[in-house]
């Protein structure tokens, strides 16, 4: 790739520009670099920042489809298999059951086995009582339970990892907080892309051979500014709320259709419950509600008794962009989870391609089939090696790991390395590592950038503490140096406090008017800056 600069604008070159920052391009971007291909890699904000930072984190075996699209259940499978085995240091390997409880319809529950026998899914019956003894949380009024290969799945670590080995492969780039703008055509060919850098304001200009959109939720938006009219989707927003411990060993399942309420996935310390299924018209305007928290936290007391009384720290919400083909329904449960690949060349484009639907899941899958049109439009004639290649870690992809930080900080017993996180023991060498060396990083990082990489942030207390600390670590180090570092302290704690909203009950309210007062009466966060210059 070449890079130009000008007083008022930048231009960019490289054999591929990938928009979208999600897990969907992060996996196109490996999947080439594998093939020796060159790319860019944009997010008008940063990694994960759409649905692949607003999920459940549940790698899927397949059963929570096997009843209503086997095609889906069977590729879930074999991609789930997959991801185990080329990166495990992603993927907690915890196993699940599916759980009928009184009320539920058995004859559902008696013809679960087959479903997944249709689309290659290992299915043990257990007995209520065994199901109990290893989920010690379930209800007692059980009817009927399964063991199914579901594991949980860390997508920030997943995506991380993606673009940093691509990175290592052919020198390719990500780019956050560029914008796409617009689209420069001419003879049946996207010649530019047009695009703005959200923090200096800069117009960027970047050439490329091919283009590829895996803008997730974005992706009809992004199509439409190349003209094309064939990609439709549906959004469906789902809503998700945290306990600040983890209240299962393994992924647990309502044995039923999909409904609100009905999964409770680990998340490292913790778990998280959902999900709703909301259709919404702008991807944009999306926060949790308080009703459908409320839904949520209903349906699963309903399979787990002590959700009524366990503490949420925090509720947050994605996009499923779901596709939406001609005359179809728009209830988001009854919408199909494939993917498919536009290749426009009907819309009367050679270099544009758009990749949409899916799963986190079948990312890969999405990755390999993209990558295939891709490379053969380069002349490129190398396979696809995702399927094969482990996924390399490394120390800058690897502080979202729950202990992680805490582990590194213990072996190395260094006294001047302070902790800035004690809920997820983060430590300021953490910190550096992710400004100096994770996928993305930047001269002057925000505090979001950094919790996006990292824990920093999702403990019990929410940011109450380490929001403080690790700005004041990032003026100390010079990163920095004006008013701008409390700008983004405040912003980093407004969007802590857009999750915290939802769920604050019980023993969540004392801790948020201890949040209350560090950041309003006694770093002023409740007044701008310019305000407080006045």
């Amino acid at each position: 790739m070449s890079a130009k600069s000008s007083a008022k604008s930048r231009l960019y070159e490289t054999e591929v520009l990938i928009i979208g920052g999600g897990v969907t391009g992060a996996g196109v971007m490996r999947d080439l670099a594998l093939r020796g291909i060159h790319c860019l890699l944009i997010d008008r904000c940063d990694l994960n920042a759409g649905a692949s930072g607003g999920n459940h984190g549940l790698l899927h075996s397949g059963g929570r489809y096997a009843s209503s699209d086997t095609r889906t259940a069977a590729e879930c499978r074999h991609e789930s298999e997959l991801i185990k085995k080329l990166a495990p240091e992603c993927v907690d390997d915890c196993g699940g059951m599916f759980v009928a409880v009184e009320g539920d319809d058995p004859d559902f529950a008696a013809r679960f086995p087959g479903f997944c026998q249709a689309a290659g899914i290992i299915c043990e019956a257990l007995s209520p009582q065994e199901a109990r003894a290893r989920e010690p949380a379930l209800s007692e009024k059980i009817i009927a339970a399964y063991a199914i290969p579901d594991a949980a799945i860390d997508p920030f670590r997943l995506v991380s990892q993606n673009v940093e080995h691509a990175r290592r492969l052919t020198g390719s780039v990500f780019l956050p907080h560029m914008e796409l703008e617009a689209f420069q055509i001419a003879d049946g060919r996207i010649s530019s892309a047009l695009c703005r850098d959200r923090r200096s304001g800069a117009a960027v200009r970047i050439r490329a051979r091919q283009i590829v959109n895996a803008a997730g939720a974005w992706a009809m938006n992004i199509a439409r500014l190349a003209r094309c009219e064939d990609v439709n989707l549906l959004y469906s927003k789902g809503t998700l709320i945290v306990s600040n411990t983890r209240l299962g060993r393994g992924v647990i399942n309502r044995l039923r259709p999909p409904g609100d309420g009905d999964i409770l996935v680990p998340g490292g310390t913790v778990s998280l419950l959902g999900t709703s299924s909301v259709t919404v018209e702008d991807p944009d305007r999306i926060r949790p509600g308080v009703d459908e928290v409320d839904r949520i936290l209903a349906e699963g007391a309903a399979m787990l008794p002590g959700l009524e009384d366990a503490r949420f720290i925090r509720a947050f919400c994605g996009v499923r962009p779901l596709i939406r083909a001609s005359g179809a329904a728009t209830d988001g449960r009854k919408a199909g989870r494939g993917f498919s690949l536009f290749d426009h060349e009907d819309q009367g484009l050679e270099n544009f391609a758009t990749i949409a639907g899916g799963k986190l899941t079948t990312f890969r899958a999405m990755a390999e089939k993209t990558g295939d049109l891709v490379a053969r439009r380069l002349g490129n004639t190398s396979m696809c090696k995702t399927a094969t290649t482990p996924l390399p870690s490394g120390d800058a992809v690897r502080m979202t790991e729950p202990g992680r930080a805490a582990r590194d900080w213990y072996r190395r017993a260094e006294p001047d390395d302070l902790i800035l996180c004690e809920c997820e023991m983060v430590p300021q060498s953490a910190v550096d590592e992710i400004v100096g060396h994770a996928p993305g990083a930047e001269d002057h990082m925000s505090l979001q950038a950094i919790a996006l990489r990292s824990r920093i942030g999702k403990g019990a207390c929410q940011g109450a503490f380490c929001a403080h600390r690790v700005t004041s670590y990032l003026y100390d180090c010079g990163i920095y140096d004006s008013d701008n570092g409390m700008r983004l302290m405040r912003d980093f704690v407004a969007e802590r406090y857009r999750g915290v909203r939802p769920v604050l009950w019980g023993r969540q309210l004392p801790q948020m008017e201890l949040a209350e007062i560090m950041h309003c009466a006694m770093a002023g966060l409740d007044i701008a800056p310019d305000e407080a210059e006045q």
